[in-house]
This record gives C-alpha cells, sequence and structure tokens, in this order.
C-alpha cells in the first residue's frame, strides 16, 4: 500500500511555479518560505527590507529590530492561491519580539504554516481509495539584531523547516515524503544621518543553508537562497501627516547546472556566472511601494504598490492595495494583489493580519 508521492508532488510544483521562480534553472525546495507573512508589506508591492520597523522585521530584514523599542506580537492568515479554487490551501504566520537589554539588541521569532490541503491514499494496484493524508510545511526561526552604531544595524536569523509532502514514499522509492532542515538569515540596515534619518538602505540574504532531500541525497534541491536590496524615503513626516516610499529589488541565489545544483556557499558566487548581463539583470524581480498615515499617534493607513517579475522567470505582475488601522496597543491590516494579466493564481489574494505592541515609544 502506497500514497501517490508523485501527484502530490506535481501539485506541490504547480502550486508555487510563479513564487519561487520556478524555471528549469532556479527551482528550489520548500518556496514557502518566500511567501510575503504580512498585510502592510503586502499592500506596499511586497517591499520591506528598507522599511523593517515592525515585528515582521523578523522575516524583511532581521537588522531593522536593532532601532525598535517595546514589545509586539502579530498574527497574519492567508488562504493561498485563491486563482486556484481550492479552498484547504492556507497560510499562517505568527511573529514576536522583544528587546533584551541584557543581550544589547532585541531578539524575535517566526512561526510559519503552509496548509497544502488534504490528498487520497490509493493502493499501487488501482485507483482505489483507501485513506486520506494532510500535506504541510512549517519553519520556526529565533531572531537577534543589535547596533554597531546610531546608523546602522545588523540583525540574524536562524531557522528550523519541516517539509510533511506525504507520509511515505511510493513505489520503489527508498525515502519518504518529509524531510527537515535548517537556514539562517543576514541582514543589514543603513540609516544615515543626513536629511533627518528620512532615507534607510536595507540588505537581507536570507535561506542559507544545505540543500533538502526527500528520497535520497543525490536528488536534494537548493534552499530558495534569496538576496534583496531596497531603499525606503520618508517623503513626509508631521504631526498628523506621514508618507513614505520604497523601492525593492530581489533574485534567487540558486546554480543549477542540468540535474545537479551547487550547495548554497557555491552558488553565491556560481548564480552570477549563468549567463550574460542582460540574463542577470532579468533575474531581479522588482517592487515599488508607497504607505500614507493619518493622525497623531497614527490612525489609518492607505498602502499601494506594483510588483514585476520577467515573464522568463515567472511573469508575476500584479497591483497590490492595502489599509490599517491602529487603537491603543492594537492594529489591524489587510493587503490585496490584483493581477494585471488574464487568470492568475495569485489574484485575489487576500493577507490579514492582527497586531498588538506594548512598552514602545509608537508604533
Amino acid at each position: 500500500m502506497t500514497k501517490k508521492i508523485i501527484v502530490v508532488l506535481f501539485v506541490f510544483g504547480l502550486f508555487f511555479s510563479n513564487i519561487a521562480q520556478a524555471q528549469t534553472t532556479q527551482t528550489t525546495a520548500v518556496p514557502f518560505l518566500l511567501i510575503v507573512p504580512d498585510s502592510r508589506a503586502g499592500g506596499m508591492g511586497e517591499t520591506g527590507v528598507a522599511i523593517a520597523d515592525n515585528v515582521w522585521a523578523v522575516f524583511w530584514n532581521p537588522a531593522g529590530l536593532a532601532f525598535q523599542n517595546g514589545a509586539e506580537l502579530a498574527m497574519t492568515h492567508t488562504n493561498w492561491l485563491p486563482g486556484l479554487g481550492l479552498s484547504d490551501i492556507w497560510i499562517a504566520h505568527a511573529a514576536y519580539k522583544q528587546p533584551v537589554e541584557e543581550l544589547d539588541g532585541v531578539i524575535g521569532g517566526q512561526l510559519t504554516y503552509l496548509n497544502l490541503g488534504e490528498f487520497n491514499r490509493t493502493t499501487s494496484a488501482g485507483p482505489e481509495i483507501v485513506g486520506t493524508f494532510t500535506g504541510y510545511e512549517l519553519a520556526l526561526s529565533a531572531t537577534y539584531s543589535t547596533k554597531l552604531s546610531e546608523q546602522l544595524g545588523i540583525g540574524t536569523s536562524v531557522r528550523i523547516i519541516y517539509s510533511h509532502l506525504a507520509p511515505h514514499g511510493a513505489g520503489q522509492e527508498q525515502g519518504s515524503g518529509t524531510s527537515t532542515g535548517f537556514c539562517f538569515d543576514l541582514g543589514l540596515l543603513y540609516r544615515p544621518l543626513f536629511l533627518e534619518k528620512s532615507l534607510s538602505f536595507g540588505t537581507n540574504l536570507s535561506n542559507i543553508g544545505p540543500k533538502m532531500s526527500y528520497v535520497d541525497r543525490a536528488q536534494a534541491d537548493p534552499l530558495p537562497m534569496n538576496l534583496r536590496l531596497g531603499i525606503a524615503y520618508k517623503a513626509l513626516e508631521s504631526e498628523f501627516n506621514n508618507l513614505t516610499f520604497t523601492i525593492e529589488v530581489s533574485r534567487l541565489l540558486v546554480a543549477r547546472w542540468g540535474a545537479n545544483s551547487d550547495e548554497f556557499y557555491k552558488a553565491f558566487f556560481t548564480t552570477w556566472t549563468q549567463g550574460n548581463i542582460s540574463e542577470q539583470i532579468r533575474r531581479f524581480d522588482s517592487g515599488l511601494g508607497m504607505e500614507y498615515w493619518y493622525g497623531s499617534p497614527k490612525l489609518i493607513a492607505i498602502r499601494a504598490g506594483y510588483f514585476y517579475e520577467d515573464p522568463r522567470e515567472g511573469n508575476r505582475k500584479f497591483m497590490t492595495f492595502g489599509a490599517g488601522i491602529r487603537y491603543d496597543l492594537y492594529g489591524f491590516d489587510f493587503g490585496y494583489i490584483s493581477a494585471l494579466e488574464g487568470q492568475h493564481p495569485l489574484d485575489g489574494t487576500l493577507r490579514l493580519t492582527l497586531s498588538m505592541g506594548w512598552g514602545g515609544e509608537g508604533r
């Protein structure tokens, strides 16, 4: 009695063909690590590496925690890939951060759970259904950040990953449909003193770690190691009105050579040798975002953005919209994706985030 693990893997790949730049040269394991967790950044063209001024810095740029005070807890829920019409695919995130004076910095953590839905269990002899099982993936990370100076913060996260596509392998395969891995992130955030701290530069290299395999090590796939670079500019900052613009680029640092791929410590360099300059440039995704806050303290926010991915690298092109409200300790945000070209698995994606912050000077 076996599971149809091949079918599971096919569906899994379909779900993320537009998420992890799933081209012949860039297919990765566990691409759910790239899914944007929060409604705020999700409404701003999926940009956040240069802002990183709330608890979701644990995902966007761990260095951003160094400039924050107070504790914060937030949770997000999203029905994922609604364009496929599969209601049992969803993803949930939870994040927490807390300054620790003894460590001269801020610690944080994030939990991500992706539910892939229910699958039928059959025998190898025929299509008779003899049971069901649920596919899911999860990741748990811990973060630490501190300031090197009043202008520069650094941060790192370590992460444990568990992927459960099926309870067992299929046919003659010796492995199972589960895998465990680990990785880490490195981030920098620079806020220069000129322009009254209105400008910030951020970079984050995430998901740095060894390959993951389900069947055997020879068939292992690399993690979605990802480089982000961004700039944020506070164009308006007054008692009642605040306006921020962001621009960000990112790309996977994954090097595949036919059926094989380089380990992460090689791929960081070799990925830049695959193709000419034009091909290298098109592998960057880009995002633009805007956020306006009204109130003293901040009360209501309106957000908008645009995300672009080259057609040859996944072809994600969409507008994003969002809004937020703050009252006392509590916050509520939502973000929405509107695809620009026909039917798209991401079209209609709605993120909902609840947060609570305390002990700080403002959020």
